[in-house]
């Protein structure tokens, strides 16, 4: 619109006022009018209109809704300070003092249109803008239009128009035709049930597996518009639903298909195979694999190239101006539009500027999202295809490693880069500015700034060498810290977990050794580059001196202004060079890892119908290590007719599992073939299962195709009875490792698995030794010799009883084939296989079991189903309890889904992390260095500004020398601040984050095991590993900056107030609205950022299981289905983090505007200045300040934003330094004596009862004697019980065995004497002690126990019998001779320093339960007990063992858990549970006697297997 005139007067004598007065009070009037009518609209609408709040919620938008209240906002701010500068300088002209009333009336009006569309329409439903609206925008065209034509036409001709007049008429039509546009075309646009799910509330509960499978909404990038993707608008209604609602996984839309995994990994993996089978070996080196990924983005990397050139070359257009707009300022000379040709240039630039910067940092981070997803599954697929030698080279924590923290850095590689290389560009757009300002001296400029960079050699060596020792040490501690809580069950067994934390807090001590020597390095980095600049500026002004080229404040400020912006990329080169140092590291870690031995194709895999044979193997010889002389297998030579049944037996670590391995090709061939005609399901020995439901475990990625088959599979594996009183059936889930799951249990559902899957050949280790005698004979019966009768099936077993169905039985003995034949031919003649038949004979013999009549078996169908045992009052509850449970089907699940914190953050947890360290005594001492540096940077640029001359005629007011010594001062002065705010930085932070670490890992050792139970692991590690990772290092730097933004945001706004204080009319609405646009934007990153961390546990947990179950997935051919799982995981995770760099940089682009416009309006205000008024040395020093405002005020809230969602990992880990612990360790008043117990009895006792919410019985029972009273269990507050109303005697110094059919409590019971649960009721007494009024490390210290799964740590034999050094070498060998291991580990090349790897993969499961029998031996505890201890050994192994616990154990109390009925035969007493309850207690004699009793039936069932299996 027409404003202003000439300065003074405002226009020359002739112009006609009155007509002037006119049209402006026409404009006033219709302004006036607009806005009473606007305030008649409101107040009606506001009472009047109907609002359908709950349908607005549901709308997806308004279309050009915000453009209009922008434009409107934006008018308004551009009548207003020109209202305010003609009040100020022209009050006494009366003409112009009705021109300023018509400004204010007119931004009065928009403001109040902004305040309308915001806050009245903002909340109604109408389909379009209000009539009311449009019909004013509507005239506002033609009034701005003939307001341009009255400035180009009749004020010119009376000489009065100037260059900022058509600036403000053009700003006003285009504001119009916006308006007038946004007017037709805009309306809100409702969501269909066809229209995106981002806003459908309908599928909200998706799980995040159907959405990663790509069933939810569309990407919102990749059917954006031109103009929305430059303006990031796509991100709109995300941001809008976070508004309103707490975020869930349902409401982020799907990545785009070219930044999918499954478009860009396939891409990737051809270039790296291209380039690895060019080489000699087919060797990947870390150049490869980094070019190899830079190709997969090309054309994104050339894009992100465009707009860094491009953003350099703007950045480098204000420098270049300064001078001359200081000369400008400076001359009375003034050409009529020369300050806004500048001005415009200034603001175009900075736009541009902003531009680039926002898409290059959005894109490079798109680009960082694919190479990350493409390494995490190159790495998983590697993961499932390694060697079982290179397995051992590396273990399950180094790989998570790879995949969570070097494949990120790596991920970050072409940021690193493109610094890296912009430097030489921005080094010449410096030259090309400072060449014609100072002559030769910018050449030696540029010298210092190359030795600048070449005094960052040493340091970067030494980021090198502490960022590899830094890798390292992290390693060691979330490998240790993996294993550790793979088996935490056991540590707190026995006792160990304070031990094994010491472990983890060494470690840490040695990761936070290197941690301080890498940040003190990156200290001196630091320093070193903030005198950088001040030591280039140095050099270059007196090299002026010395070659007489004079100074001028022009020249000065352009010249400061160039070396700041030099300051940045040099001021980086620390950075950029470590990052480039630590991907190189993580890069050559990743290669190194690619380059381990794969498994080798040694299976040659042929059609079933192409031979009679389905298993062939001739003159195979294997071996685990095949650099080794010894072989695992020697001259195997194996044919196996279709359809045939072939048992493999043999004694402890014979082979007989590497035989079933070399079949499925795990094991390396030395020499042979083997040859499988048909597909393969195996079932391991130590149970493999998912988490999921029992359901999503049997069907293993396979479809519901056939219930009646799944049925059957269910029936055949006794499967129907365990699901009937879960809380969801086959629906429930299960926990990780399947920790919800008997043993028996897990090995039933594996059976199943293998069983639905209708494979040719199934291989079987040992399966039955797991299971009760008589699941075991239904086992066998259904599965092999039923649904599988017409397979081809091989299984391993140490039961006798099953070996006479066989149609061949292998005989293993140290790796060869002994013996092979049937049943008759080996009894006939067969030496090895006797000794096992007749050491199985012996222990029923021994018992006088084979004089026990057979026949009773006959009703044997029955046994551990029989219902008579069980009182009916307890029927009653049991019924109960089930039907109260299945109401709440969701508690009843173990593993929930993991919890996360909504809303703001709150203000205790920043209180708690400033305060933790040192009370906060630092944090004054660290502000107080950041404002000195602001102030001395300041004073310093101030005394340059002021004691430079402006222009050669000028004299100088000091001498050269002394220009130069002060600001040397004052820049090193301001230096050193920033050393002591980087050291005293450094100190809290890493302070705060050891006393984080400490805490959180001292919960997490003393939370109960219910909490591991329910948790799965890649939550922890998630913490422990990438969330204190961000504690270390990143958010004590965000603090600091944040802090350090705020005082020089205060600084630089103190400065432009000098000249431009006027500046802050803008800056307090910029400043407001920011702040808006920043809590806006926060209520949705903030959620994204809390998604991120919960999405990130899930690829964790499934790479992990993986691995550990690569066996099984390789044998089922299963390894496309789980590396699409992997991909969807992927994607859930990538999808999130482009959403939270999309709103970033959403959120950036409108703060630049914003203070390109505080920016802008303080070059206006120079500008129309009257000459002389200002000192143009101080204008241009504010000028050179707001020419990095933009990137101050955007940096200070992107940190704010950035600093809310990095502290979300300190709420993590404050929510695991919250866990509620188990009972003390130790009890100092009351601490038993040194010998308790000396007798060893346990008495379950006090009267207790079944508990359901609404009943309450008490169960008094009498039997032998003995007074029986209730002890009820359940693993948690929601879940179903498991001991009810469960009451006994363990004498002392007896020895007790405990049978019942699996799932019935067995291993329970033992975890509740152990403290590992407590009882819901009840109380258990050892030698009169209340174990509840005792510490937990008392007791458990004072019991032995060997578990029902033998656990091995890594590192050496001597560490896994002894972890706590208390026993001599002369000790643990006679240890090692009682368990019948002294001689194998003779024959071993270190003996008791040989390895043991991750989970002690590299000895067999029997070997395993050998050692942990040596580790109770070693400990010569009172009260032993055996969880099925022996259940992986033969029967004559455990014959050895049963006789060395009865010698070293004679006067112990020993209690035994057991399937096999030889190993409880010999009790003293014996106790048969049903559904966790006692239904039988007595001797074997009494209880034998009575031919009814359920414990005669399993042990008729045991001796009619072998009476059958004689026969």
């Amino acid at each position: 619109m027409d404003f202003f005139l000439e300065e003074t007067t405002g226009m020359p004598s002739s112009f006609p006022g009155n007509h002037l007065l006119i049209f402006h009070g026409i404009s006033a009037l219709s302004h006036l009018c607009f806005l009473l009518g606007l305030s008649v609209v409101w107040y009606l609408g506001h009472f009047m209109s109907s609002r359908d709040s709950e349908r607005q919620l549901e709308a997806s938008g308004f279309l050009f809704y915000r453009l209009s209240i922008f434009t409107s906002m934006s008018l308004g701010l551009l009548h207003l300070p020109l209202s305010v500068l003609i009040y100020l300088w022209y009050r006494h002209d009366y003409i112009l003092f009705t021109i300023e009333a018509s400004l204010t009336i007119r931004s009065l009006a928009w403001f109040a249109a902004t305040a309308y569309l915001l806050v009245e329409f903002g909340i109604s439903n109408e389909e379009r803008f209000p009539t009311f609206l449009r019909i004013w925008w509507g005239l506002f065209l033609p009034m701005s239009c003939s307001c341009l034509v009255v400035d180009m036409l009749y004020l010119k001709r009376h000489e009065a128009i100037r260059a900022y007049q058509l600036v403000f008429d053009s700003s006003s039509i285009i504001a119009g035709l916006i308006l007038n546009y946004s007017g037709f075309f805009g309306q809100r646009v409702w969501r269909t049930n066809h229209g995106e799910p981002l806003l459908d509330g309908s599928n909200r509960n998706r799980s995040s597996t159907e959405i990663g499978s790509g069933h939810s909404a569309n990407s919102l990038f990749e059917n954006a518009s031109i103009l929305s993707i430059l303006s990031f608008s796509w991100i709109g209604p995300l941001l809008s639903v976070g508004h309103k609602k707490t975020l869930e996984l349902n409401d982020i839309p799907q990545l785009a298909s070219n930044d999918s995994v499954h478009t860009v990994f396939p891409i990737f993996k051809s270039i790296l195979q291209s380039y690895a089978r060019a080489t000699a070996h087919c060797r990947i080196t870390s150049f490869m694999l980094v070019k190899a990924l830079i190709l997969t983005v090309w054309a994104q990397y050339l894009l992100v190239i465009f707009y860094a050139l491009l953003s350099s070359v703007a950045s480098f257009v204000g420098p270049y101006l300064l001078d001359y707009l200081v000369r400008y300022l400076s001359s009375d000379h003034k050409l009529a539009n020369q300050g806004y040709i500048m001005v415009m240039t200034f603001i175009m630039s900075k736009i541009v500027e902003s531009l680039c910067d926002r898409h290059f940092y959005f894109r490079i981070l798109q680009m960082r999202i694919r190479v990350r997803s493409s390494l995490v599954a190159l790495i998983y697929q590697k993961g499932l295809m390694l060697s079982s030698h290179s397995r051992q080279s590396v273990t399950s924590g180094e790989i998570l490693t790879y995949m969570s923290t070097d494949a990120s850095r790596v991920g970050d590689l072409s940021w690193f880069i493109l610094d890296l290389l912009s430097v030489p560009v921005q080094i010449f757009l410096s030259l090309l500015i400072l060449y014609p300002r100072i002559g030769g001296a910018s050449l030696v400029s540029l010298m210092a700034t190359f030795l600048v960079m070449l005094l960052n050699i040493p340091l970067t060596k030494c980021e090198q060498n502490y960022t590899e020792k830094l890798m390292k040490s992290k390693d060691n501690r979330i490998k240790a810290t993996t294993e550790i809580l793979k088996n935490m069950r056991i540590l707190k067994l026995q006792a160990w977990e304070m031990k094994f934390l010491s472990k983890v807090m060494e470690l840490r001590k040695t990761e936070t050794k290197w941690l301080w020597k890498y940040a003190c390095t990156s200290a001196a980095a630091t320093f070193l580059f903030s005198c950088s600049s001040i030591f280039v500026a140095v050099v270059a002004f007196g090299t002026c001196m010395l070659m007489g080229i004079p100074l001028e404040t022009g020249k000065v400020l352009s010249a400061l202004a160039t070396f700041r912006l030099l300051q940045d990329p040099i001021f980086s080169l620390p950075d950029v060079i470590s990052g480039l140092v630590q991907t190189k590291v993580s890069a050559d870690r990743i290669s190194t890892f690619l380059n381990l031995e794969d498994l080798q194709h040694v299976v040659q895999k042929l059609p079933r119908d192409s031979c009679e044979l389905s298993i062939e193997v001739s003159n195979g010889n294997f071996a685990w290590d095949p650099s080794s002389q010894n072989l695992t297998l020697k001259e195997v030579n194996l044919q196996v007719l279709k359809g045939r049944k072939v048992a493999v037996c043999g004694s402890v670590g014979s082979g007989k599992t590497s035989l079933l391995h070399c079949i499925l090709g795990e094991v390396p061939k030395i020499s042979g073939d083997v040859k499988l005609y048909g597909t393969t399901s195996y079932v391991s020995q130590s149970p493999w299962i998912l988490s999921g439901s029992i359901q999503d475990n049997i069907l293993f990625g396979k479809q519901m195709d056939n219930v009646i088959k799944y049925e059957r599979v269910l029936e055949a594996c006794s499967l129907k009875k365990d699901l009937e009183i879960m809380p969801l059936g086959d629906q429930t889930i299960i926990g990780e490792r399947g920790i919800n799951l008997s043993g028996g249990q897990k090995q039933r559902v594996q059976i199943a698995r293998a069983l639905y899957h209708e494979a040719d050949i199934y291989l079987f280790d040992d399966p039955f030794s797991a299971v009760d005698a008589h699941t075991a004979s239904h086992l066998f019966k259904e599965c092999l010799l039923g649904l599988l009768s017409s397979k081809t099936v091989v299984y391993v077993t140490h039961q006798v009883e099953f070996l006479p169905s066989a149609d061949l039985i292998l005989v293993i003995r140290d790796g060869r084939v002994a013996e092979a034949g049937t049943y008759t031919e080996l009894v006939d003649s067969g030496t090895e296989f006797m000794q096992l038949v007749n050491a199985h004979n012996h222990a029923l013999v021994s018992n006088d079991l084979l004089d026990l009549d057979p026949q009773a078996s006959s009703n044997s169908t029955q046994v551990g189903h029989s219902d008579s045992m069980v009182p009916k009052e307890k029927e009653s509850v049991c019924e109960e309890t089930n039907s109260t449970s299945n109401e709440d089907s969701k508690k009843g699940q173990l593993v929930q889904e993991e919890e996360r914190e909504k809303g703001k953050v709150g203000f205790q947890v920043y209180w708690r992390y400033i305060t933790m360290a040192y009370k906060g005594t630092l944090v004054p001492f660290i502000i107080l260095s950041l404002i000195f540096y602001q102030v001395l940077e300041i004073c310093g640029n101030y005394w340059m500004a002021l004691e430079v001359p402006l222009s050669d005629d000028t004299e100088p007011r000091v001498s050269g020398s002394t220009l130069i010594s002060v600001y040397v001062a004052l820049a090193v002065g301001s230096s050193a601040c920033i050393l002591v705010r980087t050291m005293l930085t450094m100190t809290a932070g890493l302070k705060t984050a050891t006393l984080l670490f400490n805490s959180m890992h001292t919960c997490i050792f003393r939370a109960p095991i219910s909490f591991f139970d329910s948790t799965p692991t890649g939550r922890i590690l998630s913490r422990v590993s990438s969330e204190q990772g961000g504690v270390d290092i990143q958010i004590p730097f965000l603090f600091s900056s944040f802090a350090f933004l705020i005082i020089r945001c205060l600084g630089t706004i103190t400065v432009m107030s000098q000249v431009a204080w006027p500046v802050f009319i803008v800056f307090i609405p910029v400043f407001f609205t920011s702040f808006w646009y920043q809590q806006y934007y926060i209520s949705t990153s903030r959620e994204l950022s809390r998604l991120l961390g919960v999405c990130r546990a899930p690829v964790i947990q499934h790479f992990a299981e993986s691995l550990s179950g690569s066996v099984s997935v390789r044998s089922f051919d299963q390894e496309n289905e789980f590396v699409n799982t992997n991909y969807n995981l992927s994607n859930d995770f990538s999808r999130i983090q482009f959403h939270i760099a999309g709103a970033m940089e959403w959120l950036s682009f409108r703060l630049d505007i914003l203070s390109i416009l505080t920016f802008a309006f303080s070059l206006i205000f120079l500008i129309c200045m009257p000459y002389g008024i200002i000192n143009p040395g101080i204008a241009g020093l504010a000028v050179t300040y707001g020419l990095k405002f933009d990137g101050i005020q955007t940096s200070f809230i992107w940190i704010l934003c950035n600093l809310e969602n990095k502290i979300i990992s300190v709420e993590r880990i404050l929510q695991y330094s919250s866990i509620p612990s188990e009972p003390p360790l130790i009890v100092e008043d009351n601490r038993p004596d040194h010998s308790w117990p000396s007798k060893g009895e346990i008495d379950i006792v006090n009267i207790q009862v079944l508990f359901s919410e609404h009943i309450l019985i008490i169960l008094i029972r009498s039997k032998i004697g003995m007074m029986f009273i209730s002890l009820q269990v359940r693993y948690g507050l929601t879940m179903p019980f498991i001991l009810r109303g469960l009451t006994c005697t363990f004498p002392g110094g007896k020895k007790t065995g405990i049978v019942g059919r699996t799932g019935s409590g067995k291993s329970t019971l033992i975890q509740t004497i152990f403290r590992i649960i407590d009882p819901a009721v009840g109380h258990i007494f050892i030698d009169g002690t209340d174990i509840s009024t005792i510490g937990l490390h008392d007791l458990r210290s004072r019991l032995g126990i060997i578990p029902q799964e033998p656990i091995m740590f890594q590192g050496t034999l001597r560490n896994n019998l002894d972890p706590l050094d208390e026993h001599t070498d002369e000790e643990i060998w006679e240890t090692l001779d009682c368990c019948q291991l002294g001689e194998e580990i003779r024959k071993k090349e270190l003996k008791l320093d040989s390895g043991v790897a991750e989970n002690g993969e590299n000895w067999s499961v029997g070997q395993r339960q050998l050692v942990c029998l040596g580790r109770v031996i070693l400990k010569k505890s009172k009260i032993l007990v055996l969880d099925e201890a022996t259940a992986s050994v033969d029967t004559s192994t455990d014959i050895i063992i049963q006789n060395t616990l009865r010698q070293q154990f004679s006067e112990s109390t020993v209690i035994t858990v057991a399937h096999r009925i030889t190993s409880v035969i010999g009790s003293d007493l014996v106790l048969v549970l049903e559904n966790g309850v006692i239904v039988e207690l007595g001797s074997p004699k009494n209880l034998l006697a009575n031919k009814s009793s359920l414990f005669a039936k399993l042990v008729s069932e045991y001796t009619t297997r072998f009476y059958d299996a004689s026969k």
